[in-house]
């Protein structure tokens, strides 16, 4: 059985990407900065990125782009609206 990591995007609720690629591709950090990547892409502003890539604390940072990690088999989104989430699924999923 193969494995294969699905990362979806959400404007709300409205799928507005989706892809599956196997698991061997990416590493979990990977999958995390293409998460980061996507977000940015969908649905930030110049200065909105720059801010979440700021020093934590500083007067321009903000976690626009902070990945959130849940579950035994990882689910990462990040995001807000659009989001985007990735998760592991087999042949079947």
């Amino acid at each position: 059985m193969s494995r294969y990591w699905r990362i979806e995007g959400f404007d709300s609720s409205t799928p507005i990407f989706e892809t599956k690629v196997k698991v061997g591709y990416f590493s979990n950090q990977q999958i995390e900065v293409l998460l980061m990547a996507l977000a940015a892409k969908a649905g930030l502003e110049y200065d909105e990125i720059v801010g979440a890539y700021a020093r934590k604390g500083s007067k321009i940072a903000n976690e626009l782009l902070t990945v959130q990690r849940d579950g035994p088999w990882p689910v990462y989104s990040c995001g807000s609206n659009p989001h985007f989430v990735a998760r592991v699924v087999s042949d079947d999923g």
